[in-house]
């Protein structure tokens, strides 16, 4: 057994194996590393040579990830931790040696549980959808200094058209820049349903719109239009690299509000080796899409907050969500019914952690497809019988004498 704990420049590792002149003890040896390559080689032939098959780490910002994939290629069992899981003990002086001493002995006593590492395939893919999400949110933050600029020069573009983004939008933007101010002019340049609203956008273009703005704005559209380039050359890399398992992701695709590029970012954090996963259950509580549980004294505390998971596939799935809700389908219904019920936030975490299960079923079955249980599923599930009777009582609750009489065919 081997641990490392893991900076910026160096480590230290620490390996424990059996002493064969006196049983029951542990031979130990502590040594500093360079995290250069060459260093980290050398390591990896050290821990070799002492019969060292398992080294454990902690995930320290992503100073471990070319160590563990070093370690990984060079055939060790690589385990990373949570560092929550190995607080040093209060009381005890820290030092990167006593970390590393520390680590070691938690592990070898099976205190500790690995946390999930994807294979290089799918760490591959990861990088890419990771990098295009970061992109999407560039833009967005873009998109809104846009809108921000255009309030700074009186211009209420936003509050007539949903989208200043469309088609429209962007040719009224494109003809400000150019030096167009009349704002009869400019409102011509709607297209489609704005047609209608043409008099409110001779009054969002009555403004202050200055060649200071059109600079800004100028700047702004440019990187807006960069990033979207960018985000569509991802996507068709995305494609490309699902296309080993585009068989998975079309199942995944037919879920509700799941689309190909969620799809592929689902897959990316997941992983398809459900084995790692023993229920669906634990794929939720791992996202952080269960309610923690904490009870002292008989008392439970805390307001049963999920927590802080996978920030991206916590994301994908909040889309998802939402996107299902807007679709006549079980899903669908239930975001509906617990938006009514809850509000729309605990919807999205509701109906999230439904798809992780749909998601769960589907990867571990290769077989399994995602059938539709129907909007109207939960009304099919109450008994007419004892709805009947509820409404009667309800009436005659009320007051009333019910006779009831089957309706003609």
């Amino acid at each position: 057994m081997a641990a490392c704990d893991i900076g910026k420049a160096e480590l230290v590792c620490c390996a424990r194996v059996p002493n064969e002149d006196r049983p029951g003890r542990r031979l130990q040896e502590v040594t500093t590393y360079s995290t250069m390559t060459r260093s980290l080689l050398g390591m990896a032939d050290r821990l070799r040579v002492l019969g060292v098959s398992r080294v454990v780490m902690e995930a320290t910002s992503d100073y471990w990830k070319p160590v563990l994939y070093l370690l990984e290629a060079n055939g060790f069992e690589t385990w990373l931790v949570n560092a929550r899981d190995v607080k040093h003990l209060p009381g005890r002086p820290k030092t990167d040696k006593l970390d590393a001493v520390w680590l070691c002995k938690v592990a070898e006593r099976q205190m500790l549980r690995p946390s999930f590492v994807p294979p290089p395939e799918i760490r591959r893919l990861r990088d890419v959808t990771r990098y295009r999400c970061d992109l999407v949110e560039a833009r967005t933050a873009e998109k809104q200094r846009v809108g921000k600029l255009l309030e700074d020069a009186q211009i209420k573009l936003s509050v007539v058209a949903s989208d200043i983004f469309g088609v429209s939008g962007r040719d009224m933007m494109a003809a400000l820049i150019a030096g167009v101010r009349d704002p009869k002019a400019l409102a011509q340049l709607a297209r489609g349903r704005m047609r209608g609203k043409l008099a409110t956008l001779q009054e969002a273009f009555t403004g202050f719109f200055t060649d200071h703005h059109a600079m800004l704005l100028t700047k702004m559209l440019a990187r807006v239009d960069a990033l979207s380039a960018d985000i569509a050359e991802l996507e068709a890399t995305i494609e490309e690299m699902v296309a080993p398992f585009a068989q998975t992701a079309d199942r995944l695709d037919e879920i509700p509000g799941v689309g190909p590029v969620a799809a592929a970012v689902i897959v990316s954090e997941v992983g398809l080796d459900m084995s790692r996963f023993p229920t669906a259950g634990h794929l939720a509580s791992w996202a952080k899409f269960t309610p923690g549980i904490k009870e002292s004294a008989g008392q439970k505390k805390g307001t049963g907050s999920t927590g802080h998971g996978n920030r991206y596939l916590a994301k994908v799935l909040g889309e998802a969500a939402v996107g299902a809700g807007r679709t006549d389908t079980f899903l669908g219904e239930c975001y509906r019914r617990l938006t009514r019920r809850r509000g729309k936030k605990k919807a999205i975490v509701v109906v999230g952690r439904s798809i992780l299960v749909i998601v769960w079923h589907l990867l571990s079955d290769p077989d399994a497809r995602y059938t539709d249980l129907g909007s109207d599923f939960h009304d099919r599930r109450i008994d007419p019988e004892r709805k009947k009777r509820a409404h009667i009582q309800q009436l005659e609750a009320l007051g009333y004498t019910v006779t009831l009489a089957p309706a003609a065919a």
